[in-house]
Protein backbone atom coordinates (compact mmCIF):
# COMPACT_ATOMS: atom_id res chain seq x y z
CA UNK A 1 0.00 0.00 0.00
CA UNK A 2 1.46 3.34 -1.11
CA UNK A 3 1.73 6.38 1.65
CA UNK A 4 0.66 9.38 0.41
CA UNK A 5 3.05 12.17 1.24
CA UNK A 6 0.79 15.30 0.04
CA UNK A 7 0.46 18.15 1.79
CA UNK A 8 -2.78 17.70 4.13
CA UNK A 9 -5.30 20.81 3.75
CA UNK A 10 -5.53 22.96 6.85
CA UNK A 11 -8.47 23.24 8.55
CA UNK A 12 -10.61 25.94 8.25
CA UNK A 13 -9.44 28.71 10.29
CA UNK A 14 -12.73 30.19 11.10
CA UNK A 15 -15.85 28.56 12.37
CA UNK A 16 -18.83 27.86 10.05
CA UNK A 17 -21.23 30.59 10.22
CA UNK A 18 -24.52 30.41 8.89
CA UNK A 19 -26.04 32.75 6.75
CA UNK A 20 -29.98 33.85 5.13
CA UNK A 21 -32.14 30.79 4.82
CA UNK A 22 -29.86 28.60 6.90
CA UNK A 23 -30.78 30.40 9.76
CA UNK A 24 -33.43 28.21 11.87
CA UNK A 25 -34.07 30.40 14.63
CA UNK A 26 -37.55 32.03 15.08
CA UNK A 27 -36.58 35.46 15.66
CA UNK A 28 -32.80 37.08 15.69
CA UNK A 29 -31.35 40.32 16.82
CA UNK A 30 -30.30 41.98 13.82
CA UNK A 31 -26.97 44.20 13.88
CA UNK A 32 -26.23 46.73 11.08
CA UNK A 33 -23.15 46.59 9.30
CA UNK A 34 -21.50 49.08 11.88
CA UNK A 35 -22.49 47.03 14.28
CA UNK A 36 -25.68 49.30 15.43
CA UNK A 37 -29.01 47.49 16.81
CA UNK A 38 -31.59 47.18 14.29
CA UNK A 39 -33.29 45.22 17.18
CA UNK A 40 -35.10 41.82 17.55
CA UNK A 41 -37.21 40.63 14.98
CA UNK A 42 -38.90 37.60 13.12
CA UNK A 43 -36.38 35.53 10.53
CA UNK A 44 -38.71 36.48 7.43
CA UNK A 45 -38.31 39.94 8.45
CA UNK A 46 -34.84 39.72 8.75
CA UNK A 47 -34.46 38.50 5.24
CA UNK A 48 -36.60 40.52 3.56
CA UNK A 49 -34.42 43.50 4.81
CA UNK A 50 -31.10 41.92 4.28
CA UNK A 51 -32.77 41.54 0.47
CA UNK A 52 -34.19 44.72 0.66
CA UNK A 53 -30.42 45.86 1.26
CA UNK A 54 -29.00 43.76 -1.39
CA UNK A 55 -26.33 41.86 1.72
CA UNK A 56 -26.55 39.03 3.20
CA UNK A 57 -27.49 38.25 6.67
CA UNK A 58 -25.22 36.17 8.96
CA UNK A 59 -25.52 34.30 12.02
CA UNK A 60 -22.37 35.38 14.19
CA UNK A 61 -23.82 34.44 17.54
CA UNK A 62 -26.08 31.56 17.37
CA UNK A 63 -25.65 30.83 21.40
CA UNK A 64 -27.20 34.50 21.84
CA UNK A 65 -30.87 34.56 23.23
CA UNK A 66 -32.10 35.40 20.23
CA UNK A 67 -29.20 34.65 17.76
CA UNK A 68 -27.76 37.36 17.15
CA UNK A 69 -27.44 38.36 12.57
CA UNK A 70 -25.51 40.75 11.43
CA UNK A 71 -26.31 42.59 7.75
CA UNK A 72 -23.31 42.35 5.88
CA UNK A 73 -22.09 40.95 2.61
CA UNK A 74 -21.04 37.30 3.45
CA UNK A 75 -17.29 37.30 1.44
CA UNK A 76 -16.09 40.87 3.20
CA UNK A 77 -17.38 38.45 6.92
CA UNK A 78 -15.17 35.69 6.36
CA UNK A 79 -12.28 37.92 4.89
CA UNK A 80 -12.64 39.85 7.87
CA UNK A 81 -12.35 36.65 10.71
CA UNK A 82 -9.79 35.20 8.30
CA UNK A 83 -7.67 38.20 8.80
CA UNK A 84 -8.48 37.97 12.52
CA UNK A 85 -7.31 34.66 12.52
CA UNK A 86 -3.98 35.13 11.01
CA UNK A 87 -2.94 37.71 12.76
CA UNK A 88 -3.66 36.05 16.12
CA UNK A 89 -2.04 32.27 14.68
CA UNK A 90 1.25 35.24 13.60
CA UNK A 91 1.26 36.46 17.19
CA UNK A 92 1.18 32.86 18.64
CA UNK A 93 4.30 31.32 19.66
CA UNK A 94 4.73 28.13 20.31
CA UNK A 95 7.48 26.72 22.52
CA UNK A 96 9.92 24.37 21.09
CA UNK A 97 12.21 22.34 23.05
CA UNK A 98 16.02 23.06 22.84
CA UNK A 99 18.51 20.79 23.46
CA UNK A 100 22.04 21.58 25.34
CA UNK A 101 24.62 18.67 25.69
CA UNK A 102 27.07 18.87 28.45
CA UNK A 103 30.28 16.56 29.68
CA UNK A 104 31.17 15.45 33.28
CA UNK A 105 34.59 16.65 32.09
CA UNK A 106 33.37 20.36 30.85
CA UNK A 107 35.50 23.77 31.40
CA UNK A 108 34.21 26.69 32.31
CA UNK A 109 34.58 28.31 28.92
CA UNK A 110 32.54 25.60 27.17
CA UNK A 111 30.13 26.11 30.37
CA UNK A 112 29.67 29.47 29.94
CA UNK A 113 28.98 28.88 25.95
CA UNK A 114 26.31 26.62 26.75
CA UNK A 115 24.76 28.78 29.35
CA UNK A 116 24.62 31.88 27.18
CA UNK A 117 23.14 29.62 24.16
CA UNK A 118 20.69 28.42 26.70
CA UNK A 119 19.48 31.60 27.79
CA UNK A 120 18.85 32.87 24.27
CA UNK A 121 16.46 29.60 24.04
CA UNK A 122 14.93 30.68 27.38
CA UNK A 123 14.46 34.72 26.24
CA UNK A 124 12.57 32.92 23.35
CA UNK A 125 10.53 31.06 25.40
CA UNK A 126 11.31 27.86 23.90
CA UNK A 127 11.97 24.82 26.78
CA UNK A 128 15.68 23.82 27.23
CA UNK A 129 16.57 19.88 27.85
CA UNK A 130 20.18 19.51 29.67
CA UNK A 131 21.34 16.27 28.74
CA UNK A 132 25.12 14.50 29.52
CA UNK A 133 25.69 11.45 27.93
CA UNK A 134 27.62 9.00 30.31
CA UNK A 135 30.64 6.88 28.58
CA UNK A 136 32.36 3.85 29.23
CA UNK A 137 33.69 4.33 33.64
CA UNK A 138 31.00 7.37 33.78
CA UNK A 139 28.18 5.27 34.11
CA UNK A 140 29.61 4.46 37.61
CA UNK A 141 30.28 8.26 38.47
CA UNK A 142 26.07 9.40 37.86
CA UNK A 143 26.06 11.67 40.90
CA UNK A 144 29.08 13.51 38.87
CA UNK A 145 26.63 14.78 35.94
CA UNK A 146 23.89 15.22 38.66
CA UNK A 147 26.33 17.55 40.44
CA UNK A 148 27.20 19.29 36.88
CA UNK A 149 23.10 20.32 35.78
CA UNK A 150 22.80 21.29 39.30
CA UNK A 151 25.81 23.82 38.64
CA UNK A 152 24.37 24.59 35.08
CA UNK A 153 20.87 25.42 36.40
CA UNK A 154 22.59 27.54 39.56
CA UNK A 155 24.19 29.69 36.15
CA UNK A 156 21.44 29.85 34.63
CA UNK A 157 19.31 30.88 37.56
CA UNK A 158 21.87 34.22 37.93
CA UNK A 159 19.90 35.53 35.21
CA UNK A 160 16.90 33.88 35.14
CA UNK A 161 14.36 32.65 37.39
CA UNK A 162 14.08 28.82 35.77
CA UNK A 163 12.71 25.76 37.26
CA UNK A 164 12.01 22.36 36.47
CA UNK A 165 9.20 21.19 34.48
CA UNK A 166 11.27 17.42 34.52
CA UNK A 167 13.93 17.03 37.36
CA UNK A 168 17.12 15.84 37.03
CA UNK A 169 17.01 11.81 36.42
CA UNK A 170 18.87 9.24 34.46
CA UNK A 171 17.55 6.90 31.45
CA UNK A 172 19.72 4.62 29.93
CA UNK A 173 23.12 6.41 29.05
CA UNK A 174 22.13 10.09 29.70
CA UNK A 175 20.93 12.08 32.63
CA UNK A 176 18.51 14.73 31.79
CA UNK A 177 16.67 17.70 33.24
CA UNK A 178 13.87 20.36 31.43
CA UNK A 179 14.09 23.59 32.67
CA UNK A 180 11.96 26.57 31.75
CA UNK A 181 11.50 29.92 32.16
CA UNK A 182 9.16 30.88 35.41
Amino acid sequence: MRISRKKRPEKALIPLYLKNEKITAPEVRVLDSDNSNIGVMPIAQALALATEREVDLVEINPKGTPPVCKLIGFAQFKYQKEKEARKQKAKMHVSELKGIRLSIRISEGDMAVRQSQAEKFLDRGDKVRIEIILRGREHGKADIAYDTIREFVALLNKTYEVRYEQEIQRQAGKVTAIVVKK
